[in-house]
C-alpha cells in the first residue's frame, strides 16, 4: 500500500510518497542506479542481488575450472533449470528448449517450418520490427506471401481482436503469428482464444510472448498453441541471455537446429528420454550450439524463487496500482491513452500518444538528461511514450516523468 502526500506549491503540486516498508525493502534489494526512474522493464529487467550473484558465483566456477563445470556439474543443474523454468510455465521439461532471447526462439521455427505453397504467413500490424522481417524471409524461401491485418489497438473486447483475425484469415492462410503482448502498447492478445480459431482451421499458431512471463500467470500448454518463445530477462528479472522456446504436441518433428553441432545424430529410439547432458537427444540437437555461457539459464529458478517469496499476488496488486497512477497523472497533462482500460487487455505496460510534430530524439535525449529511462516508440499512426511499472517503481519516479514532460515535449515541437 501507498499513501500520497500532496502539498500545494502556487500553481503546482508536489507529492511525496509514504511507501509501504515491504514495497521499501523489495526495491532495496534490487541492483538499481538510485539516479535513474526505470520506467523501462519492456526493455531490460534490471536483476535483483540474489540473482545476479547467483549468476556470478556460476560463472566463478566455470572460470576457475572450466572442464568440470561443463561436464560434471552442468548436466544436472540445467536439467533442474529446465524443470523449474517448466513448471512455472506448466508446460513437459521435454518440450522446452533453452534460447539466449525470443528473437533466437521464433527464428529455430521460421527457418525450420515448411509450408505448403501458395499460401500466406499472417501477422498482427503491430508486430516487433524484426520480427516480422523474420517471417518476411520465411516466407520468401518457401514462395508465400507475408500478409499483416490491423488490429482494433482500443478496443475493451477481447472478442473484438478475435473477430479482427477471422475477418483477415483465408484458404490461403497457413500460420499466425502474433504477440501475446504487443511491444507498442502493451495490448494483451486472447492468445488462448486466437489459438482455438486457427486450429480449427488447420492453421498453425506461433507466439512472440517476450513480455507474458513475470507479468501474467502463464500457463503456455492451456493456451493450445503450436509453438511460444519467450525471454526470461524482461519481466521474470532473470539474466539477459535467458530465453525458451516450447513445442506443442504434434510438432515434435518440425525443428531444425540453426547451427549443426554435437548431438545432431542421436538415437531416435530415445529421443524424449533424460540423458547425461541436462537434456533429451531432441532437445540437445536444437539447443547445444558448441561452447557457450549457460549461467543465464542457470539463474532462472533464483529469478523465479525471487519474485516467488515476495508473493505474485502481492507484486501483481502493486504493479496494477503503479499501472493506474502513471495512467492518471500522464493523462492529466493530455497525453491520450494508447493501451484499452480493460484489465483483461492490459498489464504493466502504457503507452501514451504524443502531441504531433515532436521530435523523437530530442524527446529520447531530454528524458535521459533527466535520468528517466522510458522509451518513445515511432508507430506509423502515432508517436507514443511508454511507460513500465513493476514492483520497484515508485510513485515519485512517475511524478518526475509527469513533471518533465511538459517542458521536454514543448522544446521537442519547437526544435522538429
Amino acid at each position: 500500500m501507498t499513501m500520497r502526500v500532496f502539498r500545494e506549491t502556487g500553481n503546482s503540486r508536489e507529492s511525496r510518497s509514504m511507501l509501504d516498508p515491504f514495497w521499501t525493502q523489495a526495491r532495496e534489494q534490487m541492483m538499481l542506479d538510485p539516479s535513474v526512474a526505470n520506467l523501462n522493464t519492456g526493455s531490460f529487467g534490471p536483476l535483483s542481488r540474489v540473482v545476479f550473484e547467483r549468476a556470478t558465483e556460476l560463472r566463478r566456477v566455470l572460470a576457475a575450472e572450466p572442464m568440470d563445470f561443463y561436464v560434471r556439474r552442468l548436466p544436472a543443474l540445467l536439467w533442474e533449470a529446465r524443470e523449474r523454468l517448466a513448471d512455472f510455465l506448466n508446460v513437459d521439461p521435454r518440450r522446452l528448449i533453452f534460447t539466449p532471447n525470443v528473437s533466437v526462439s521464433i527464428n529455430i521455427v521460421a527457418s525450420a517450418l515448411r509450408l505448403a505453397a501458395p499460401g500466406e504467413i499472417l501477422l498482427t500490424d503491430h508486430e516487433y520490427g524484426s520480427m516480422h522481417w523474420c517471417w518476411e524471409r520465411a516466407a520468401q524461401r518457401q514462395g508465400l506471401t507475408c500478409r499483416t491485418f490491423p488490429l482494433p489497438i482500443m478496443t475493451e473486447d477481447p472478442g473484438a481482436i478475435v473477430e479482427a483475425f477471422l475477418a483477415a484469415v483465408s484458404d490461403r492462410t497457413r500460420l499466425l503469428f502474433f504477440s501475446h503482448i504487443l511491444s507498442p502498447t502493451g495490448l494483451i492478445l486472447p492468445a488462448k482464444e486466437l489459438c482455438a480459431e486457427a486450429r480449427k482451421r488447420g492453421i498453425l499458431t506461433v507466439i512472440d510472448g517476450a513480455h507474458a512471463p513475470g507479468m501474467l500467470p502463464l500457463d503456455v500448454a492451456r493456451l493450445g498453441c503450436d509453438f511460444y518463445g519467450s525471454n526470461c530477462h524482461k519481466w521474470l528479472l532473470a539474466p539477459s541471455g535467458s530465453g525458451f522456446l516450447y513445442f506443442g504436441p504434434g510438432q515434435e518433428d518440425c525443428l531444425q537446429p540453426m547451427q549443426v553441432s554435437w548431438g545432431y545424430h542421436y538415437d531416435r529410439a530415445k529421443l524424449d528420454e533424460r540423458d547425461e547432458f541436462g537434456t533429451t537427444p531432441r532437445i540437445r540437437a536444437l539447443e547445444f550450439e558448441g561452447t557457450r555461457d549457460p549461467c543465464p539459464w542457470l539463474a532462472v529458478p533464483t529469478a523465479i524463487d525471487f519474485q516467488a517469496g515476495l508473493g505474485w499476488d502481492r507484486i501483481r496488486g502493486r504493479c496494477a496500482a503503479l499501472t493506474a497512477y502513471a495512467r492518471r497523472r500522464l493523462t492529466s497533462l493530455g497525453l491520450p491513452l494508447a493501451t484499452p482500460s480493460n484489465p483483461a487487455l492490459h498489464g504493466r505496460l502504457t503507452a501514451f500518444r504524443l502531441p504531433d510534430n515532436v521530435n523523437s530524439q530530442v524527446l529520447r535525449d531530454g528524458l535521459w538528461e533527466n535520468r528517466i529511462e522510458a522509451p518513445v516508440i515511432e508507430r506509423p499512426e502515432k508517436l507514443m511514450l511508454r511507460v513500465s511499472t513493476h514492483f520497484y517503481n515508485t510513485e515519485d519516479e512517475i511524478d518526475k516523468l509527469a513533471s518533465v514532460l511538459p517542458a521536454l515535449l514543448k522544446k521537442a515541437r519547437r526544435e522538429n
